[in-house]
């Protein structure tokens, strides 16, 4: 500790307020509140203080610190909430929330609503549920709502021209694209596919009951079949919930798992005796001690989020008196913050803890690296509100400013759609990628639009903010579609987006990159491949072409029998006249010399 910093924490007040510890660079690394600034400073750099390793690495870097006085302690408890979720301090207990699983959406705001599959819920009037972890859960029940509901899952429009796909035909979707069902029964299939997926299973099991006998009635006797399955698929599932209900209240639970420094944070809600939602947290620089780990997320969670009457957590927080007051007064009546030792809550709490476990496998174990995990990674780096299931990616490629082409690369999901690859002849001046950018936009999205063909939810152009702005001024000088765009720079791999002064640099392991990575590849691979046939083709009608009496057919038959321009070089008459007769043999000898 240096002089001048010894010489402020002796000059610190005694009143309560929050304190800033930062390091010679200048940057946070620490938030904390205190009842008295001056005790609890100094109490850091006592020669006798014994702080576990992460306090200690930080009391290491300390170069300077500022203090906020308040009036309370409850006052700089909440302040100490708000800065460190904005300032987002390494050294502090900082949520990471759990954006990247996803959530699945009904467009109730629809005429035909559809279930998608969504990385943010929105308080837009829609239906929200989730978050689902992992990933492929939310998947598999979209799959059932598909199966059992018939509600589309597509991204088509349902304007009643489309053909039906086979999702109708295998009895998966009532094709409201197609026109094939009315809005009244699609209303109620998607009005049984909400309540399935909100838990309101005895209010679906009635509905399907009248359904199956109203269908019994009128002898639509397979309709009455399928209603019937559907009631028994419910009843096994919501019999698999009612094992998790313990007839609790409302009550959150929350429990952790750590290895290292990386830690996963669970929270189960139980909401009218049910568990109702499911939260989770991850932290990949972080020691944690459970009595101020908990302490800190509790804080930073419910500043937001209106607290139930019952918390339980496996330690107590420290502070937990004060904590309980900051709770009740966000809650308005007592909140208790409890410790379970036995019984059902405390099997719950073993059952949050154990979650998180698997939580913790799945996160920091798995790779994440294809399918929604990486779609839902790229979509919260561009800021999308769900994962781009199409995207076009455009690159160009020239020789020293010749033959230049521009590559068109389709990926759905995370998998290439050849049948859809293009490529644009620049209509442009000389070797200038910027505006072969432009060129290549313009002439493929001004003939989606003319077509009525489907336009991609991300573009992605290699390059970098040259190749970015000329995309975007061109899709807006045309009067289109207002598209998401980004650029991928191959110096440094570096994301480039609308809207965005700096580059964002992603991590090599991160699946986002991985993902856009190759899909830039494949484009660039795509357009060298074109590239190199333009070349041998201009190659060809250069020399070949240039003989007097041979024309592209008799130049591309030559290159054939012999298999290389060179060969057909080092020929002699009798070959040539073998292959292209008498006169383009004699036209060869002239050309080339041959005795």
């Amino acid at each position: 500790m240096t002089d001048s910093l010894a010489a402020k924490i002796d000059r610190l007040p005694t009143q309560p307020g929050v304190y800033r510890y930062r390091n010679a660079a200048g940057e946070t690394i620490y938030i904390g509140k205190a009842k008295s600034l001056r005790t609890r400073v100094r109490s850091y750099f006592r020669d006798a203080a014994r702080h576990d390793a992460r306090i200690a690495r930080m009391v290491e870097e300390v170069a300077d610190l500022d203090v906020i006085v308040v009036e309370s302690e409850m006052e700089a408890l909440i302040l100490e909430s708000n800065l460190v979720k904005r300032e987002r301090p390494r050294f502090n207990v900082v949520l990471r929330d759990d954006k990247s699983f996803p959530y699945l959406k009904v467009t109730v705001r629809d005429a035909y609503p559809r279930v998608a599959l969504v990385r943010r819920a929105r308080l837009d009037g829609n239906v929200y549920v989730g978050p689902f972890l992992p990933a492929s859960t939310a998947r598999r029940t979209m799959k059932l709502v598909q199966r059992y509901f018939q509600v589309a899952t597509c991204g088509e429009p349902f304007d009643g021209k489309r053909r039906p796909c086979l999702y109708y035909h295998l009895d998966q979707c009532l094709a409201p694209c197609a026109g094939k069902t009315t809005p009244g029964e699609y209303r109620g299939a998607v009005e049984d596919a909400r309540m399935f997926l909100e838990g309101r299973d005895r209010d679906l099991e009635q509905s399907l009951e009248r359904r199956m006998r109203d269908a019994s009635a009128a002898q639509e006797y397979e309709r009455a079949a399928r209603h019937r399955d559907t009631l028994r698929t419910v009843r096994a599932l919501s019999l698999r919930q009612r094992m998790t209900s313990i007839g609790l209240e409302d009550q959150d639970y929350f429990g952790h798992h750590a290895e290292g420094r990386e830690a996963v944070l669970q929270l189960f809600q139980v909401r009218g005796g049910k568990v109702q939602g499911r939260r989770e947290f991850t932290f990949d620089a972080l020691d944690v001690d459970p009595p101020s780990f908990y302490a800190s997320a509790l804080a930073q969670y419910y500043g937001d989020v209106e607290p139930p009457p019952e918390i339980h957590v496996p330690v107590a927080p420290c502070d937990a008196g004060l904590l309980a007051r900051w709770l009740r007064g966000r809650r308005g009546s007592p909140v208790a913050l409890l410790v379970p030792r036995r019984g059902a809550r405390r099997a719950l709490l073993d059952l949050v803890t154990r979650n998180a476990k698997l939580a913790f496998a799945s996160r920091f174990r798995a790779g994440h690296t294809h399918g929604v995990d990486a779609l839902a990674r790229l979509a919260e780096v561009v800021g999308l509100d769900e994962p781009p299931r199409r995207i076009e990616c455009f690159d160009v490629s020239n020789l020293h400013g010749t033959d230049s082409v521009v590559s068109l690369v389709v990926w759905d999901g995370v998998k290439p759609r050849r049948s859809e690859y293009r490529t644009f002849h620049p209509r442009v001046e000389g070797p200038n990628d910027v505006a072969s950018i432009a060129d290549a936009v313009t002439r493929r999205y001004r003939r989606l639009v003319a077509e009525n063909r489907r336009l991609p939810d991300l573009v992605l152009v290699d390059g970098g903010r040259g190749q970015l702005g000329a995309a975007v001024c061109a899709l807006a000088r045309e009067g289109l579609p207002t598209l998401p765009v980004v650029a991928l720079a191959k110096r440094d791999e570096e994301l480039f987006l609308t809207g965005v002064t700096e580059p964002v640099r992603l991590d090599r392991g991160s699946p986002a990159l991985q993902l856009v990575q190759r899909i830039r590849d494949e484009a660039h691979r795509f357009a060298i491949a074109h590239h190199r046939r333009r070349r041998a083709r201009r190659t060809i009608a250069t020399e070949l072409t240039g003989v007097p009496g041979i024309g592209p057919a008799t130049a591309t038959k030559l290159l054939r029998a012999f298999g290389s321009l060179r060969a057909v070089r080092g020929a002699d008459t009798q070959d040539w006249e073998r292959v292209a007769g008498r006169r383009v043999a004699q036209a060869l000898r002239v050309r080339y010399r041959v005795g």
